[in-house]
């Protein structure tokens, strides 16, 4: 590991970032053709946060929360640090004091491959983290990593300046040289599920809205009447 900060990368607009985040995480993640999630694991400290920022990215050791330390400072209006160690770990590598610091700079929130704690503080502090687990396990400050560089979460490449999208259902990353392209299919989307809502509030079911009741013979699948199903011995 190469131990650099590397200072004023490029970053996607803020405002196409937060307008992201707006569409929310699964809107977005479906959009763009189903690419980018962190996965299940990354989960928020604590509920109805949601947020859209740009990537401030930290890698750290395990148990050790020095480059968070270091990464504050690179932090701006409507960045999210986007924190992992090059080796698993869940210790709770940030809290209540770090958040009260990003919060000061602007910060949208943060995404943890490791542990978060003081969980209480951040919900009254109304300061957004998504994590991969919750616990009071201390660290260190004694090794140096790197800030602003590639890193990966939940087998995804997060680079500096990318968007990252937060809320209830988990966390989302959109490069960003796609942000445009993300806008645009979230945008068309959430056109389409509004029609799709009228039509299923209205009674439609979405085996014929979806064009799946043609289909159901390719599936193998058949009617039958309970009669008939425990007639054939299927229902004992």
């Amino acid at each position: 590991m190469r131990t650099v900060v590397v200072t004023d990368p490029p970053r996607a607009d803020i405002g196409d970032a937060a307008t992201l985040g707006g569409f929310g995480v699964a809107t977005v993640h479906e959009a763009v053709g189903r690419t980018g999630y962190l996965g299940p694991e990354f989960r928020p400290a604590w509920a109805g946060a949601q947020i859209g920022g740009t990537a401030v990215t930290v890698l750290c050791w395990p148990g050790d929360n020095l480059m968070i330390h270091v990464a504050v400072e690179q932090c701006r209006p409507g960045d999210v640090l986007v924190v992992a160690t090059n080796s698993p770990s869940t210790d709770g590598m940030f809290g209540e004091l770090f958040a009260t610091s990003l919060q000061q700079r602007g910060v949208r929130g943060a995404v943890l491959a490791c542990g978060v704690r003081d969980v209480a503080a951040l919900r009254e502090m109304q300061f957004p983290v998504w994590s991969r687990a919750v616990s009071a396990q201390g660290t260190v400050k004694a090794t140096a990593g790197a800030v602003n560089v590639p890193i990966v979460l939940g087998g995804q490449v997060v680079h500096p300046g990318d968007v990252l999208l937060g809320d209830d259902d988990g966390v989302t990353v959109v490069s960003r040289g796609e942000v445009a392209r993300a806008l645009r299919a979230a945008q068309a989307r959430v056109e389409k599920e509004e029609v799709s809502r009228a039509a299923f509030a209205a009674g439609e079911l979405g085996l014929d809205r979806y064009g799946l009741r043609a289909r159901l013979p390719e599936f193998g699948l058949e009617y039958v009447s309970y009669e008939q199903y425990v007639k054939d011995g299927d229902g004992a």
